[in-house]
């Protein structure tokens, strides 16, 4: 009996502390991030996506680090404003403990998304393509831009629909809260 106290007291505490982690990432939220909707977490999908050199790929190779995984289309004005936004997080973040990885999800020809990056200066972003929209319909992407935060461990905990600025001071200080980096 008093092993189930202490595991119930330990399981209590972790979802307290991770209750009172979202709500310090939400007071974070200004701007055009108070769109940013903290969700209990939920496994991604385990469906595959290509990259521009054809090699398959899933979410699961992301494990370990925190992703801001963005849906979009070259036909998508808000996209087109927001990935250079995205692409300088990815400059001033990414690392082991964080990635922003975005997938062109439906009719993209591939040619057609080359010349998006370099329109918009997008120079270090690797070009992720969904054409079947197999892993947006299963992580219940319905317009885009789409983007979802995902957790080392594989889950979805956040998800904003439209576009952000991905640039801005409120999204910053999410990534470092999320990453635990101290403002420097």
């Amino acid at each position: 009996m008093r092993l189930f106290a202490v595991l119930y007291t330990a399981l209590a505490l972790c979802a307290n502390a991770a209750l009172a982690d979202t709500a310090a990432l939400e007071a974070l939220r200004e701007g055009t991030m108070k769109k940013l909707r903290f969700v209990d977490p939920v496994a991604v999908s385990d469906a595959t996506f290509t990259h521009a050199d054809g090699g398959e790929h899933s979410l699961a190779q992301f494990e370990g680090k925190h992703i801001i995984l963005n849906f979009w289309a070259t036909w998508c004005a808000p996209c087109r404003k927001e990935m250079p936004m995205l692409s300088e997080l990815q400059s001033e973040f990414g690392g082991d403990a964080f990635e922003v990885v975005t997938i062109a999800t439906g009719r993209n020809e591939l040619g057609g998304i080359k010349r998006f990056f370099a329109d918009v200066e997008v120079d270090n972003l690797p070009i992720y393509l969904d054409p079947r929209q197999s892993l947006a319909r299963e992580m219940a992407v319905l317009g885009l831009p789409v983007t979802l935060i995902i957790d080392p461990e594989g889950n979805e905990i956040a998800r904003m629909i439209g576009d952000a600025e991905w640039n801005s001071e409120s999204a910053k200080a999410i990534v470092r809260g999320l990453i635990g980096e101290s403002e420097g």
